[in-house]
């Protein structure tokens, strides 16, 4: 893995994290998914916007408009209006570390589903990264946490790594902006259908909420996204999701400094644990993604 490729996944994991708190402030003086629906309309058209003025074209290809698609619902649509939706009720550190789950649970689809080789570190790795999970989600169920919320993420993390793993090989084609742009517009839609469905829309106009959207919208709305896809493009989807195994630390540790979210000696241990696992995961397969990263 190139200096490039560390650097943009380094990025995009600090502002992905970020997006869970910032998403807490929104949704505490917003309905979720209109909120939601309405960041996802502004990003897609800035990102269209961004990408005609950068001579992109709309034409995708057959394999890009499939991606495009199935990461406007997958992605946009379930993973993060499943995720807003739940922090209604639960804090963004939790939110972060189920979060964390997506690339172990790229990897043990990857190894039951699609032939690929898991060595016996992963397999320690996968262990020891479900466990340190649990051990996190102990503390807080004995703490009250939602689990409808709980289960809400859960789904949305399932949602992410099903169309991670789709759009393997996908991406290539160029037209990156173009195709961030209208991912966004198809996340918008789905959501704009959703929300009068299974919520009151209402807005609460507030500094924090204000400063909040414009974030979300502008940084892990439309920056983050962009540097997904280049990613996945550069190094190819297992090891582009290595760089979750930073979504806990970060996603714990900014909810902290920014929304006083309280970390206990589980939380931090579990929080350790999950992290070294996810690394040796993707330092398991390493080996056999070389190959294919590099063309």
């Amino acid at each position: 893995m190139d200096l490039r490729a560390m650097a943009m996944g380094l990025t995009f994991a600090l502002i992905w994290s970020s997006a869970f708190t910032s998403a807490r402030i929104i949704v505490m003086d917003a309905s979720p998914l209109f909120s939601l629906a309405l960041r996802f309309l502004i990003s897609g058209l800035i990102g269209v916007a961004i990408a005609r003025a950068m001579g992109q074209s709309w034409r995708l290809t057959p394999q890009q408009w499939y991606a495009t698609i199935l990461f406007g619902i997958c992605q946009n649509a379930l993973y993060l209006g499943l995720n807003f939706y739940a922090m209604q009720t639960i804090e963004a550190s939790v939110a972060a570390i189920i979060a964390s789950t997506m690339p172990l649970l790229v990897a043990l689809a990857s190894w039951l589903f699609l032939g690929d080789r898991l060595r016996p570190l992963g397999v320690i790795g996968l262990l020891a990264g479900f466990a340190g999970v649990a051990l996190i989600m102990s503390s807080r169920i004995s703490a009250g946490v939602d689990m409808v919320g709980v289960m809400l993420c859960g789904v949305g993390a399932l949602a992410l790594t099903f169309a991670t793993l789709a759009v393997r090989g996908a991406t290539s084609g160029g037209n990156f902006m173009m195709v961030v742009g209208l991912q966004m517009l198809v996340g918008s839609a789905v959501l704009f259908v959703a929300a009068p469905l299974f919520e009151v829309i209402h807005i609460h106009l507030t500094v924090p909420l204000v400063l909040a959207f414009t974030y979300t919208t502008l940084f892990p709305g439309l920056l983050a996204t962009l540097i997904w896809f280049l990613l996945l493009d550069r190094i190819g989807a297992t090891r582009a999701a290595t760089f979750h195994f930073l979504n806990p630390v970060f996603g714990v540790t900014i909810a902290a400094i920014l929304l006083g979210e309280k970390l206990g000696p589980l939380d931090a241990v579990g929080v350790l644990i999950t992290t070294a696992g996810i690394l040796a995961v993707q330092l398991s397969r390493q080996p056999a993604q070389g190959s294919k990263a590099s063309t």
